[in-house]
């Protein structure tokens, strides 16, 4: 039988090294999708009502929770407001409203009343990339995670949206959803 000691120092040095050489989703990088096509641009593609659609995946990779979304998207120049108003199945509601401001260079800062914080990100080619800490509503348990959230532009203008939430490190939900405008 392995000495505990032993064992327990191996899953650690794991650990670290996971966090260390990233893979998979950590790994990815704005600037690994520059010039891709079509460009993302925030200001059109979270622009007007748009519609969502989506699932979260728990820590097991069961889907825990599934949800649609009606969104506006208001701009003044680089600054914007994007309205969230999410319909769970079962019955829960929540509304969000994010406060952006896009730079010149394509960064982005978020804000939003259940973030701790201001989130950051940067949009290049046909993707978007988001990072933040959120506190979960008391009936999601109340906890502050740490998102990273890309969206990738379609040919036809949706947005297909993939987030992961995690906690010390650890990934305990994964949402993926699409956001499409909704036709005057």
């Amino acid at each position: 039988m392995p000495d505990p000691l032993a064992l327990i120092l191996m899953l650690v040095l794991l650990a670290l090294a996971v966090l260390k050489w990233r893979t998979g989703f950590m790994a990815q990088r704005p600037a690994d999708y520059a010039g891709t096509q079509p460009a993302a641009d925030i200001r059109r593609h979270l622009s007007g009502p748009l519609r969502c659609e989506g699932v979260i995946y728990g820590p097991t990779g069961r889907v825990t929770s599934r949800f649609t979304a009606q969104m506006e998207g208001r701009w003044d120049g680089n600054r914007g407001t994007l309205d969230e108003h999410f319909h769970y199945i079962g019955g829960n509601q929540q509304n969000r409203q994010w406060r952006l401001t896009l730079g010149n260079d394509g960064t982005i800062r978020a804000e939003a009343d259940d973030l701790i914080g201001t989130g950051t990100g940067q949009q290049e080619g046909a993707s978007v990339h988001l990072r933040y800490r959120i506190r979960l509503p008391d009936h999601a348990g109340g906890w502050a995670l740490d998102v990273t959230d890309w969206m990738y532009v379609m040919e036809n203008g949706t947005i297909i949206n993939r987030s992961q939430f995690r906690k010390f490190g650890i990934k305990v939900a994964e949402l993926v959803a699409t956001m499409r405008q909704v036709p005057a």
